[in-house]
């Protein structure tokens, strides 16, 4: 991913995408679609597309915005067919174009396939040459996916997209959560550490159902009515056709472990999703529950930043006993991501998408529940916002550990020397946020909320990446640590 994404000033944490796919012969399969990929839409607003088979050929119909403006009764009505895949899309650095909205095609056998895709590829050097492509022909690590899918396709037709995905996935490095449409078939898939989510859901009565849904998070499946089934593993393919759903896994037993991004707990995912089989809001309260235990203050007023802040918050407030109020309306009307040049444009973007309550605020000592601080300047004028509104006293409280190490797997971070934490203790980050205090959940205590020891990726935690990943030396924290030469080398841009 490691698109450059400010929000409103705010060097935010985004994910880059979020990917669906419905079987369903005489349903509305274009509006169900719709429903799903707009259930996902805080998971990509750069662009939005849908790919939809009748079983004889594939329509794929994409544009940058929002679901809601690239789609509209007229585009879907004329989108007709049994089954289909949608995808939202985050830009990516130098790739925020109609060219880089997803889903992929590529015309192969009869009808070709198309791919959607949620993560971020580790290897795209190795499987742009193992595809045959030219450097200038890339596009995207999915736009690689998509070609080394139809060359080896290509090679043996016979075979069908089954086969090719089976004898490529293999070789693929990184993260991946994959939707996948055929003539006849979707297929969902997950990498072999299951690094970023995917779920599989039943239209009608399991027994005799209408049809089948895959969705990166449980609300896109609630939107069309479907009933949640279960998560698909770590390195499976599942196949959905007219004979129902098949499932296999494409890597050996026991090489499959699971290590879901800790951060769609913190803040990617919707706070009604489930993961694990727990609803992400309970966790997210939790958080606060044990921040507060670990970290007490006395103060008058528990309040979060809206939106993601707002149910460690609660949980603060519980805990704590200090009453929860709110202290910040939201712009809900900011889609659009730009950049704030310097610190005083950020602090005017601050105040276009965040206003202070300041009858709420006016003389009190407040405890500030968020979900991160990445590079603090947002951090700081928000601070520096409530003072203004006559805060006697700013006490921040973070839900996730200190954000330390770049993640390569599909969250947008910058290199680790502009990470705040990764360079400075608590109180240099005091002094530079102008709070009057400051501490971070311990990760025993994130996970502890989760309610799961391990099964996670945390390396934008601890620098412990489960993978190799792109770096100059082979020794990730070495190369990561270096602040004086290149940190982080990047083949391609990602999705």
């Amino acid at each position: 991913m490691w698109a450059p994404c400010y929000l409103a000033g705010r060097r935010v944490l985004k994910e880059a995408c979020g990917v669906f796919g419905v079987w369903a012969p005489g349903e509305p399969v274009s509006h169900l679609t719709f429903d799903g990929i707009f259930a996902l839409q805080h998971r990509g607003q750069e662009s939005a597309g849908m790919a939809i088979s009748d079983e004889n050929s594939i329509t794929v119909l994409k544009d940058t915005g929002l679901v809601a403006s690239v789609f509209d009764e007229r585009s879907l009505q004329g989108l007709t067919g049994t089954h289909a895949i949608g995808h939202t899309r985050y830009s990516t650095a130098g790739s925020a174009g109609w060219e880089s909205a997803q889903p992929v095609y590529r015309s192969v056998g009869e009808a070709g396939f198309a791919l959607a895709h949620n993560g971020n590829l580790t290897n795209t050097e190795a499987l742009v040459e193992r595809a045959g492509m030219l450097p200038g022909m890339v596009l995207t690590d999915s736009d690689v996916l998509a070609e080394l899918i139809a060359s080896t396709w290509k090679a043996s037709e016979e075979n069908g997209l089954h086969q090719a995905l089976c004898d490529t996935l293999p070789f693929v490095e990184g993260a991946f959560s994959l939707t996948l449409i055929d003539r006849g078939h979707i297929y969902a898939v997950r990498d072999p550490h299951g690094f970023r989510p995917l779920c599989l859901g039943v239209l009608g009565d399991p027994e005799h159902p209408r049809g089948w849904a895959v969705a990166s998070e449980t609300p896109a499946l609630d939107i069309i009515g479907a009933t949640f089934v279960r998560e698909i593993e770590p390195g499976e393919i599942v196949t959905i056709n007219a004979d129902g759903v098949r499932s296999e896994h494409y890597v050996p037993s026991g090489v499959a472990e699971e290590k879901l991004c800790i951060f769609e707990y913190v803040y990617f995912a919707r706070p009604d999703s489930y993961l694990h089989g727990r609803e992400v809001h309970g966790a997210r309260q939790r958080m606060g529950q044990l921040l507060a235990q670990q970290s007490p203050v006395e103060a008058d007023l528990v309040m979060g930043v809206p939106d993601s802040g707002v149910p460690a918050a609660e949980g603060f407030a519980l805990a704590s006993g200090i009453p929860f109020g709110h202290g910040l309306v939201k712009n809900r009307y900011i889609a659009r991501t730009f950049i704030a040049p310097d610190q005083e444009a950020r602090e005017r973007a601050v105040k276009r998408k965040l206003n202070p309550l300041r009858e709420n605020i006016l003389g009190k000592r407040i405890v500030v529940v968020d979900d991160s601080i990445v590079r603090g300047t947002t951090t700081r004028a928000l601070v520096k916002m409530l003072r203004e509104a006559g805060a006697a006293e700013v006490h921040l409280r973070i839900s996730s550990p200190p954000f330390q190490w770049p993640c390569f797997y599909g969250i947008d971070t910058p290199h680790r020397g502009e990470l705040l934490a990764a360079t400075k203790s608590i109180d240099e980050i005091v002094a530079f946020i102008g709070c009057d205090s400051l501490a971070f959940i311990s990760i025993e205590n994130l996970r502890d909320a989760i309610g799961e020891a391990g099964g996670f990726c945390d390396a934008c935690l601890t620098g412990d990446y489960p993978t190799s990943v792109p770096l100059e030396s082979p020794t990730s924290k070495q190369a990561v640590q270096d602040q004086d030469g290149p940190q982080l080398q990047r083949s391609l841009p990602g999705v």
